[in-house]
């Protein structure tokens, strides 16, 4: 595998989840495989779990990794071809691709989308401007469309936690207070489309994902009738794909509580708003997931670079 940039880079996910499962039972296994390689993590917007738990694959697999918060730390980056840089962008990205190419073996890149405007973000121009300009592999620790890591983490989530052959999971929009991206929730539809489970969207009319992305999957506007029968809940919020980025409904009676919830574990990718998106209850309670979910991050990045150190040794 050259590069990881989205959830279909995964040829085989059952055969991906029992390789996590080998690398969680065993963590420092392959810590010989990343000897004396180098991963750059270049973050252009804030992480807590993405950052400190891709550093632990890196570190479980021997390899060093520099951080970096590009926002922040470096030359405002242009990505435009045949732009006069006479504004506030002091370095263009085919010198800064082909410059942190020299430092390091794997480069992890985290850019969230504008959610104003859709075209530019569905060309993933930051993602896609690192693959195309630098010469090493590349990962997506989250760009405008996608968060593969966690997709897959979900994946393995699921597998090690359900008790069926084919158990139902139900990815949930919530309120929030602000305008959030699809990021999660598009590549967990992408993830579940991949495994044997019986899979359904809930929402608000007017929240639909992007129909390419969902396709076939089942969507049902009443959240509690969805909720029946559910093994796994998974909770995120995202804005309006339609009415690109916009905010359309608040309604708290979305929120997830125990008594909506029953007898199906709880999914959430962190962070998470207590009491807006979900309940204290469900969160402190014995069928919440997201501590075990924020765990399994480290694998699912480790599978990761585990599988392109493989091919570039």
């Amino acid at each position: 595998m050259k590069n990881y940039t989205s959830i279909h880079d995964i040829d085989n996910i059952h055969s991906w989840i029992e390789e996590a499962k080998a690398l969680k039972a065993n963590p420092l296994k392959h810590i010989d495989l990343g000897k004396h390689k180098t991963l750059g993590l270049l973050f252009f917007n804030s992480s807590l779990r993405t950052r400190l738990s891709t550093q632990k694959a890196a570190l479980n697999l021997g390899m060093d990794p520099i951080v970096m918060n590009v926002s922040g730390d470096a030359w405002g980056i242009e990505f435009g071809d045949g732009t006069v840089m006479n504004g506030n962008t002091a370095e263009h990205i085919k010198e800064a691709a082909a410059v942190v190419s020299q430092y390091c073996d794997i480069i992890a890149v985290r850019a969230f989308p504008t959610l104003t405007d859709k075209v530019k973000d569905e060309s993933e121009h930051v993602l896609k401007s690192f693959v195309k300009y630098a010469s090493v592999p590349i990962v997506n620790m989250e760009s405008a469309t996608g968060h593969p890591l966690q997709g897959l983490t979900d994946a393995l989530t699921i597998s090690e936690q359900t008790k069926k052959s084919k158990p139902k999971v139900v990815l949930s929009w919530a309120p929030h207070i602000k305008s959030l991206p699809h990021a999660v929730a598009n590549s967990f539809v992408q993830s579940m489309q991949k495994m044997d489970v019986d899979f359904v969207i809930t929402h608000p009319e007017g929240y639909e994902l992007n129909p390419e992305i969902t396709g076939n999957t089942a969507i049902n506007y009443n959240q509690e009738e969805a909720f029946k029968n559910a093994d796994f809940v998974y909770v995120k919020n995202w804005s309006s794909y339609n009415d690109y980025g916009k905010v359309l409904n608040t309604d708290p009676n979305w929120m997830i509580t125990n008594k909506k919830l029953g007898d199906a574990k709880f999914m959430h990718c962190l962070p998470v708003r207590r009491n807006v998106i979900v309940e204290d209850a469900v969160l402190d309670g014995e069928n919440s997931l997201v501590i075990e979910q924020a765990n399994n991050r480290t694998y699912a990045a480790q599978l990761v670079l585990k599988k392109i150190l493989e091919n570039i040794k």
